[in-house]
């Protein structure tokens, strides 16, 4: 016994008879259609579960040059603090 009083050999005889009426390439794109759809469907319920900052949490973030800029124009000043 199979899934439910169906033999294996039962569902073989359908999928065949799936495979005749559709063709294996229109099955291949319903396949890929269906593999895209749950993979939106995954990444729209990551999307929710992961909560958003306000903008007004976000720090803006210095670029390293700007910080050595930074650093180097209090060293001049210091040294013209010292003269």
């Amino acid at each position: 016994m199979g899934f439910g009083g169906i033999s294996i050999w039962q569902l073989l005889i359908v999928l065949a008879i799936i495979v005749l009426l559709f063709g294996t390439k229109k099955l291949r794109g319903i396949g890929s259609d269906l593999g895209s759809a749950i993979k939106g469907f995954r990444s729209s319920i990551k999307d929710e579960e992961q909560p958003e900052q306000p903008a007004a949490e976000q720090k803006p973030q210095q670029l390293p040059e700007q910080k050595n800029t930074a650093a180097n124009s209090n060293t001049v000043n210091t040294e013209k603090d010292k003269i």
